[in-house]
């Protein structure tokens, strides 16, 4: 108990802990948990602002031979329901979230064998040429380490041409847990730990802002949370380069995984604390109403989170599991209203638009 007041008294003064420390957090009720996040929270963001995006989350392909076990929407190459989407076809999605007051895109896929650096290259230009105005979010670790593998170039020379192609910014997929024993249970084909960190040290060296994410809620203990929360504040000390921390709830459904009990939106709250007190280099932490609905996201707006995320014009992956959620901008706005703050837009690096 008293271990655990020393915590406290930590945080309230603005200590960094130890990863041990870190751990003990876990045994904290969920109400200190919330008070002393959101102490965290409004010492650095003062302001009574919760930000959002007006984005598409556009899958270009579901092909994936990465066969991760908590996905459920991959298909192998040879599937039947095995889609690419045209360059048309992506500029019709990204005139409609321009139509929509969208003005940031964010384009994943998965390590599909067949697409080379070249087509990458051709696809952001397009993609610049066409829609210059459009702030391009694009790709994750794992698709960069994989364009890596199969042009036999450096992660780095990757990179490079992505950004003069017309690459902006990176998110931070990928990442689930970022301690290999537990990859190697759920994603063993996927970018190592090492490997995805390496990618984001790249990015931000050539000047890219990036997100980083963390899924719990599947084979992971508490100690890999907080190894993860580490990595990730070990790599921001030496860099700047994260912009925000996502973390969210695993959906087992229509997964390999789908034995696997879903986590309750309790265990959501405290690693979400958890978080915005352990990350003290991080300035933004979102909330995921995309796993959580809308009041658990409006609830987590006093446990540590001051972003919204994203309005999601269009979102497949998670919806896939049979979990879909939607939200329109001025929702957002009513629900971040409700909760006691104010909403305001913001560009990926979170400059405020309005």
């Amino acid at each position: 108990m008293k271990e655990l007041e020393k915590i406290k008294e930590k945080v309230k003064t603005g200590e960094r802990l130890t990863p041990e420390e870190g751990i003990l957090l876990f045994k904290l009720p969920l109400y200190d948990l919330g008070a002393l996040a959101r102490e965290v929270r409004f010492r650095l963001n003062p302001q009574p602002i919760v930000t959002y995006v007006v984005d598409r989350n556009i899958n270009y392909t579901n092909v994936c031979i990465s066969g991760c076990k908590f996905c459920a929407f991959f298909v192998p190459p040879n599937s039947p329901k095995a889609f690419l989407l045209s360059f048309e076809e992506l500029a019709k999605k990204i005139e409609e979230t321009l139509a929509l007051g969208g003005y940031q895109i964010l384009l994943q896929g998965g390590l599909h064998p067949e697409l080379t650096l070249e087509y990458y290259e051709d696809l952001f230009r397009f993609i610049k040429q066409r829609f210059p105005q459009v702030h391009l979010h694009a790709l994750s670790p794992p698709e960069i380490i994989y364009l890596s593998k199969t042009s036999g170039l450096s992660v780095e020379e990757v990179l490079k041409r992505l950004i003069s192609a017309g690459l902006d910014s990176i998110p931070g997929g990928g990442a689930e847990i970022l301690v290999d024993r537990v990859r190697k249970q759920i994603s063993p084909r996927k970018a190592t730990s090492q490997e995805w960190l390496y990618v984001m040290e790249c990015a931000h060296r050539l000047g890219l802002k990036t997100t980083a994410t963390m899924m719990f809620g599947h084979v992971e203990t508490e100690e890999d949370i907080i190894e993860h929360l580490d990595k990730i504040r070990s790599l921001q000390e030496k860099t700047s380069g994260f912009t925000a921390f996502i973390p969210w709830t695993f959906q087992p459904g229509n997964t390999a995984l789908s034995h696997l009990k879903k986590v309750g939106s309790a265990r959501y709250l405290q690693v979400l604390a958890i978080s915005r007190i352990y990350l003290d280099n991080i300035k933004n932490i979102q909330v995921s109403w995309v796993t959580q609905g809308p009041r658990i996201a409006q609830l987590a707006l006093d446990f540590g989170g001051n972003d919204f995320g994203s309005t999601m014009i269009e979102e497949n992956v998670v919806s896939a599991t049979g979990v879909s959620f939607r939200l329109s901008e001025e929702e957002i706005r009513r629900y971040i209203i409700g909760a006691g703050y104010i909403p305001k837009r913001r560009r990926m690096d979170y400059t405020l638009l309005e």
